[in-house]
Parts: C-alpha cells; sequence; structure tokens
C-alpha cells in the first residue's frame, strides 16, 4: 500500500516539488550563508519524493540554541508561506475521502517546512 501511495503521490505532483526543492536547495547552497537552508531544502526534497511511511522524527540537536535561532530565521524568510501552501493543499485534499491520506503526507510536509532545522526524516 506504501509503494502505492508513493507512486501515486509521484505521479499527482510530487515529483514537481521535490524538484523545485531540490533546485531552491541548490541555488541557496550557491553562497556560503545559505549552506544550511540549501540543505533543509534538500532535506525537504527527499521527503517530498515518497514521503508515505516516513515521519518527521525529533534530530540529534533538536531544541538546541543553534536550531531555535535558525528555525526562527527560517519562519522569518519563508517557512510560514512554504508551510501555509502545504497546509491549504492538505485541506483541498482532504475533501475527498480518497484524498485523506495525501492531504496528511501534506500537514507532515506543513510540519517540515515550518521547522526543519534539528528535526530528521525517518522510516
Amino acid at each position: 500500500m506504501r509503494f502505492l501511495g508513493n507512486l501515486l503521490w509521484l505521479i499527482l505532483g510530487g515529483l514537481l516539488v521535490s524538484l523545485y526543492y531540490f533546485i531552491v536547495g541548490l541555488v541557496f547552497c550557491i553562497t556560503i550563508v545559505g549552506i544550511p537552508f540549501g540543505i533543509q531544502l534538500m532535506k525537504m526534497a527527499q521527503f517530498a519524493l515518497w514521503p508515505f511511511g516516513r515521519d518527521i522524527q525529533p534530530g540529534d540537536n533538536d531544541g538546541g540554541c543553534l536550531s531555535i535561532l535558525m528555525n526562527v530565521i527560517w519562519i522569518l524568510v519563508g517557512g510560514i508561506e512554504i508551510a501555509s501552501i502545504h497546509m491549504t493543499f492538505g485541506l483541498f485534499c482532504c475533501i475527498t475521502i480518497v484524498g485523506i491520506p495525501f492531504g496528511i503526507q501534506h500537514f507532515k510536509m506543513a510540519l517540515l517546512a515550518l521547522i526543519p532545522f534539528g528535526k530528521k526524516v525517518g522510516q
């Protein structure tokens, strides 16, 4: 079931979302200051490619001073916009019973898009 969900997700737009996150992450990695943000975007690209069967888990430095500071900068620069887009898509997907699993994946992605530093994607 997980494979079928991931395959449908990939066909119905997951590949585009993942490519978008990956390309923007590469652009961020051009500058030294943007490398941490680019790495988080690539983590989001990896999660956006195959979200079914994966969860967002606290990382090793979750709640540390640096991750909190970076999350605040992330939220101020664009994290709220990315998270609100995923929340909107999640709500639209949850309108139908068939779309509820896809909506849940968007809600997971919204959490990662809001506070990516200190989080890891696990099985």
